[in-house]
Formats: structure tokens, sequence, C-alpha cells
């Protein structure tokens, strides 16, 4: 089974729970447990489940805080803000090193061992590159090389986080600019199809024009052709020049006289 679909079954698993679950104490648990899970790194549709929203403002609100931290946050993000955050567990803590990877990946694909190390908390290089392998590119959720010469990380493919409400504001207007162009486009190759079509049906038209003046050219020279045939016949019985056998019987013969010696 691909992430992709891993992901789907996950998301519409937690988000049922949540829409089951009334009591603050059993949403806390499901957010722990949605935070913890080693194949889940999407978090805005569980996040928006009305269930988990009406937490905002009671004593549980800080569980919700800490679903909008693995949604949008990062390792710093939490160390920021962890004296007002519930402590986060082994699991917990590696998923929000995960995505802070993605994080970074999002805005840079050759990713610094030094800039790593210090977003990610780790002390040497050798702990950083069996993270990026062990918890990162054998997830899935990574593809790129180790560079231990030029001591950074290239990344080739990297899967993409829940949007921020200011990026998904930027992404509906790109998106619909795009929509324009398309539409433009489209209009624009439409005409340049419907002159293509009309151009061909005039070269269509042009074609059978010569065709047919060609055929009619050779229908003229073939009737001259006809009639000069006629008239160069007529010329030659006209002059005599078969004789006609009647008149050749009707002339007297000349009788040979003898050669005396």
């Amino acid at each position: 089974m691909d992430i992709e679909q891993k992901q789907e079954e996950l998301i519409d698993h937690f988000v049922k729970q949540a829409s089951s679950l009334t009591t603050g104490s059993a949403l806390a648990s499901l957010v722990a447990e949605a935070t913890s899970h080693p194949s889940l790194f999407a978090f805005s549709e569980i996040l928006s489940a009305p269930s988990l929203l009406q937490l905002e403002g009671t004593e549980n609100s800080v569980y919700l805080d800490v679903l909008r931290l693995f949604a949008h946050g990062t390792w710093s993000d939490y160390k920021s803000n962890a004296g007002r955050l519930p402590q986060l567990v082994p699991d917990q803590a590696l998923k929000l090193r995960q995505l802070t990877v993605l994080t970074l990946a999002e805005t840079n694909k050759v990713l610094p061992y030094d800039k790593l190390m210090q977003e990610l908390d780790v002390a040497n290089v050798r702990e950083l590159e069996d993270f990026l392998i062990n918890e990162c590119m054998y997830a899935g959720i990574v593809r790129g090389k180790l560079d231990q010469l030029r001591k950074c990380f290239e990344v080739q493919f990297a899967a993409g986080r829940d949007p921020t409400p200011e990026k998904l504001g930027s992404m509906i207007e790109t998106l619909s600019n795009w929509l324009v162009t398309s539409d433009n486009l489209l209009i624009s190759i439409q005409e340049k199809m419907s002159w293509a079509d009309k151009m061909s049906e005039l070269n269509k038209q042009h074609k059978k024009e010569i065709e047919d003046k060609a055929e009619e050219v050779k229908r003229s020279y073939s009737l001259k052709a006809d009639n000069d045939f006629r008239g160069h016949e007529e010329t030659y019985s006209e002059s005599g020049g078969v004789m006609d056998y009647e008149e050749d019987r009707s002339r007297p013969k000349r009788r040979r006289h003898p050669i005396y010696r």
C-alpha cells in the first residue's frame, strides 16, 4: 500500500473517531494517539473535526494546540512553546522531527548538515545521517542523497505537509490564476483550430478548382487534336493522292513495238 492511500485511511479513521467522542479527556487521548502514529503525517482534516474545535477555550484546549503544532509547526516551535504545551512522548518527538525535515525540504532542496542539526537538536553528523536514513528515507517521506563531502542532504522528493491558512489562501489564488490562464489558452487553441479547419477547406476548394481547370485544358487539347487529325485526312483525300481503280482500267494501254537488231 502506498503512503498516500495509507494516509487517507488513517485520516478517515481518526476523523470518524473524533466525531464519536464528546468528552475532553477522550479527545485528548485521540490527539495523543494520532500525533504518535508512525504512518500519519497530515492532521488538518482531523483538526477541522467539529468535536475537536469545541475544545477551544476549555481546559483541554492545549491539546488542540498540540494538534495545530503537528499540522503546521516544527521542533523549534515546540521548544519555543514547551512551557505551555504538554511534554511530548518519544513517538511524538520523533514525529515532530520528521515533520520538521519536510518543512525544511519545502523551500530548499539542498539542506546543510549544520542547519539540520540545529533544527532537529542533533549532536553530531553520524546521529543526523542515521536519523535521515532510518526515520525519514526508510519511512518513505523523503528521498535524497547524503553528501558527506559537502556535508548536506540533497532532497529529491519530500512528502507535502498540511498548508497553513495563509498558504492556503495563496494556493487558491495561484490555482485561480492558473485556471484563468488555462481558459484563455484553451480559447486561443480553439480559435487556431477553427482557423486551421477553414484554411484546410479553402485549400481543398483551391485544389479542386486547379484539378477542374487541368481537366478542362486536357479536354480542350484532346478536342483540338481530333479536329486537326480529321482536317489532315480531308486534305489528303481531296488532293488525289490515290488514283481511282476504275479510272485506271478505262485508260487505253500503249502497245510496245518490237525492237529489231
